[in-house]
């Protein structure tokens, strides 16, 4: 049974080019990366990463509960606060049991986890933080902005690997065509720039290798794509039922039209070569939204620069998309941002339906021979936009798209 839409009427983010959604729209837009050498990461093989720069994030927080905080709850929390500001909600206001909260993560608080593990060893247990375990669950982003917004319906916390920001949304859109919820607070949030992280990344193969610059390192769909890049940050969006948001004179910023999710069943880390699996979840979002391929104006692909996922990938969108629509792949500019990624990507697809502006994929002068995909490159395509897709593929075979138009 086809779903009906709801609204997209706020949305926050914090990324590697920006913290607030302005800022990052314009760094994707710029299709430059700011990847560099992290200090931290020192001796490791894999040594640079996109990391959010430039704000004192306890700061940002205010008040004196900041320290209970990993650094991927205080960037969730900001998305949030900035998300709801922007749908024009007063928190102090409004029914909090009518609120949901739904905020995924992939790795949640590792790097406190490494940490703390790091000080038990070398200090004993009485040197460890008494918020430890805070530090490191990964319900807290959605915990903590729950109690911030004195949200008290429904709190959720998908983990769906690399596509765990594409499931909380959509998620979030089932409790309220399901009247769970009037208003839900949806995205994800990822920092897992720690040396434990990068090590197993590179370990795994999955990484670019250090070879010349770090900001030229990731390259999706390019012939010489050698791995991903690191990233972090969050991206939250409020979704209301759109009867509700005409009623307090809400102008959405885009519809949620459709959702779907598969499981590949097929290995780990690997997609399943042939996107058969992956293919069924772009027809389910399809169908759930009531649109056929060809309706479709944009597709903000996965686009990890790893060479088995961009082939999966870029074959899939040939197959489904044969009227070639422009295709965008943001994690050449943020990097990887995990489990966040899904949210900042259908944020950006938000962006473009507003905008008419089709971001560039950096690092990229053309796709690679054999894909026959329509790459934004160089330059940002101005084109109007009304239907449009976002891609997300996990580790664990996790497969979430989901389809977004303009109102």
């Amino acid at each position: 049974m086809r779903r009906p839409a709801v609204a997209v009427t706020g949305l926050g983010m914090i990324t590697p080019v920006g913290n607030d959604t302005e800022s990052t729209w314009r760094g994707v837009c710029a299709g430059v990366s700011p990847a560099r050498t992290v200090a931290s990461l020192e001796g490791c093989a894999v040594d640079f990463a996109c990391t959010v720069d430039g704000i004192d994030l306890d700061a940002a927080i205010g008040g004196r509960t900041s320290f209970r905080m990993g650094k991927h709850v205080k960037f969730a929390v900001l998305a949030a606060r900035e998300a709801v500001a922007d749908a024009g909600l007063d928190p102090a206001r409004w029914e909090g049991s009518r609120v949901a909260v739904v905020v995924g993560t992939s790795s949640g608080g590792s790097a406190a986890l490494t940490e703390q593990a790091v000080v038990l060893d070398r200090q004993g247990p009485e040197a460890t933080s008494p918020v430890g375990i805070l530090l490191t669950i990964p319900n807290m982003p959605a915990a903590e902005i729950a109690i911030r917004l004195r949200a008290t319906g429904p709190s959720l916390a998908p983990c769906t690997a690399c596509s765990s920001g594409a499931t909380a949304l959509s998620v979030a859109r089932d409790l309220l065509v399901t009247g769970q919820c009037d208003i839900a607070i949806a995205g994800a949030t990822e920092s897992i720039v720690h040396r434990v992280a990068m090590t197993g990344f590179a370990r795994s193969g999955a990484a670019a290798p250090a070879e010349g610059e770090p900001a030229g390192r990731c390259r999706p769909f390019a012939a010489d794509r050698a791995g991903l890049v690191m990233g972090e940050g969050a991206a939250v969006m409020v979704l209301e039922r759109t009867d509700d948001a005409a009623d307090r004179g809400a102008a959405p910023r885009a519809l949620l039209a459709g959702a779907g999710a598969t499981t590949d069943a097929h290995h780990p880390t690997s997609p399943h070569p042939s996107g058969a699996v992956a293919q069924a979840a772009v027809e389910a979002a399809l169908r759930d939204a009531g649109w056929v391929a060809g309706d479709i104006d944009h597709v903000n692909a996965h686009g990890t620069a790893t060479p088995v996922n961009d082939a999966m990938e870029a074959a899939l969108i040939e197959r489904v998309y044969p009227h070639r629509p422009p295709v965008t792949a943001p994690k050449g500019v943020l990097g990887h941002c995990m489990g966040a990624a899904g949210a900042i990507e259908a944020g950006l697809t938000v962006l473009t339906l507003q905008r008419g502006v089709v971001p560039p994929i950096a690092n990229l002068a053309a796709p690679a021979p054999g894909f026959d995909i329509n790459c934004v490159t160089e330059q940002p395509l101005r084109q109007p936009v009304r239907r449009a897709v976002s891609h997300s593929f996990g580790f664990g075979g996790h497969n979430a798209v989901i389809a977004l138009q303009r109102p």
